[in-house]
């Protein structure tokens, strides 16, 4: 099984999810850290993911590989994070076979109504519950 974390900017938020995909998920499975940029790469492979890559044609290449995709909610609206994200990112993760996980961490200026807010770390343990879920994992 592949699981795709995708970040942007700093990584930060890919590296907490691939830190605790690590501590929760069995080894076998694998975590491939596709970052916008190297230092989102970086830092989610510091996090310990077992693959990295980085650009827009990595992703586009990757996803089509994995069984999951986790990613911020911005992942697929072209031109987000700062403009990080191209129309070609952002179509390769909506069209991919992949379970998707969007973390509803999102541009400034939209708003997605009737989502409960909650902290990043709560958000990141309700994916990894799904994912044990779907894919009964215990």
């Amino acid at each position: 099984m592949i699981i795709a974390v995708i970040d942007a900017m700093g990584g930060g938020i890919g590296a907490q999810i691939v830190s605790n995909l690590r501590e929760e998920l069995p080894t076998y499975i694998d975590i491939y850290a596709l970052g916008t940029n190297s230092i989102a790469t970086n830092s989610m492979m510091k996090a310990h993911a077992n693959k990295g890559a980085t650009g827009e044609n990595a992703i586009v290449t990757s996803v089509k590989k994995a069984n999951i995709v986790i990613a911020p909610m911005s992942i697929v609206m072209p031109n987000s994070m700062m403009g990080e994200v191209t129309c070609k990112m952002s179509e390769a993760v909506v069209d991919c076979e992949a379970l998707k996980i969007l973390l509803p961490i999102i541009p400034e200026n939209i708003e997605i109504v009737g989502l409960e807010n909650k902290p990043l770390a709560l958000l990141i343990k309700d994916s990894i519950k799904v994912i044990k879920k779907e894919f009964n994992i215990k």
